[in-house]
């Protein structure tokens, strides 16, 4: 197990490589498979600085990951959702308990919504034509982001209590 210190500092790097994707997002319209990649293997790191058991701890998380990813594949189907999208959301699952994932896919739900509402109204008061994109990577985030504040103000009321 590593010190408390470095746990903090692993989700503060999760935070800041969601900022980082939800801006290549708006930017691009994708996020990259090596962006995913690197979220998918931090959290091996993350679970031992928390010293997550093998079993059923880290089996826990990967079957969290698997229904995920395909929940959201069906969402790719529909072309609800890109690719990256589905794989971005499926790595930070390995990051939260399976009642932290079920938060965050709620909030980004949420989040998701509102910026599709948004954008269509966008489109529609622009009178641009076609499909608008949606840059999910931004819900993605903002469910991230909720989750890891909260996982780190409770880590920070253990420290003092």
């Amino acid at each position: 197990m590593f010190n408390a210190g470095f746990t903090d500092l692993l989700l503060v790097w999760l935070a800041a490589v969601l900022l980082v994707a939800a801006i290549i997002d708006v930017r691009t319209f994708t996020i990259s498979n090596r962006l995913n990649l690197t979220v998918a293997l931090g959290a091996p790191l993350y679970w031992l600085s928390i010293a997550l058991v093998p079993w059923p701890g880290v089996a826990v998380q990967l079957g969290a990951a698997g229904i995920v990813f395909l929940l959201l594949a069906g969402a790719f189907y529909a072309g609800m959702m890109g690719g990256g999208d589905v794989k971005l959301a499926s790595a930070l699952a390995l990051w939260f308990s399976p009642g932290g994932t079920v938060k965050f896919l709620v909030l980004m739900s949420l989040a998701g919504g509102i910026l599709t509402l948004g954008i269509i109204g966008w489109h529609r008061a622009n009178r641009r034509e076609g499909r608008p994109e949606i840059p999910y990577g931004v819900a993605i985030a903002f469910g991230g982001l909720a989750i890891l504040g909260q996982i780190l103000a409770q880590r920070f009321l253990n420290h003092f209590a």
